[in-house]
């Protein structure tokens, strides 16, 4: 602008247009042109290069942090399947020991009741064959009581008892014996 104020100073009858070639101003245009690279050059280009450059640097930061992340969460997505595949192997161990110990467990608690149940049939046989005897026992002694009472009466005397009582006892012997 001022180079164009000067221009104009400098010729006072001549009307500029957008149009028309005026060697002064196209040297005053390429001086200020040049002024502006070199200070542009040597200010602003600097700039923009280390804005450029940090931008860059940022950028490239970013990537290797993201490519860092990125392969922490592949390392621990492995750590982490390792771990699970881990875990189902023991659980399924750990079923296994439960599956057999049940099993044992079963086991013991079947031969113990078949134990027990031998036991008390053992001890109901027992009580039958005991039972057995004091019925034989009872009906002997009723049999004897019974025979010496209708010895005594076919007699008519009471012999001596004790003597009454082993003769049907031997006798009854004898016929057991026999079967």
């Amino acid at each position: 602008m001022i180079a164009l104020f000067l221009l104009q100073e400098v010729v006072p009858a001549q009307v500029i247009t957008p149009f028309s070639i005026k060697p002064g101003l196209i040297i005053w245009t390429l001086v200020v042109f040049g002024i502006l690279m070199a200070i542009l050059w040597k200010f602003g280009w600097p700039a923009l290069l280390k804005s450029v450059e940090e931008r860059e640097a940022r950028i490239a930061k970013q990537v290797a942090d993201a490519e860092r992340a990125n392969a922490e969460a592949a390392r621990l997505l492995e750590q982490h399947k390792a771990a699970l595949a881990e875990a189902r192997a023991e659980a399924q161990e750990i079923i296994a020991v439960a599956k057999n110990v049940a099993q044992k467990e079963r086991e013991q608690l079947l031969a113990r009741a078949r134990e027990e149940q031998e036991q008390l049939l053992e001890r109901a046989r027992r009580d039958i064959e005991a039972e057995k005897e004091k019925a034989i026992l009872a009906l002997r002694r009723e049999a004897v009581e019974l025979s010496i009472a209708a010895a005594t009466k076919l007699v008519g005397s009471n012999l001596d008892n004790d003597a009454n009582r082993r003769l049907v006892t031997d006798y009854l012997a004898s016929l057991e014996a026999k079967h």
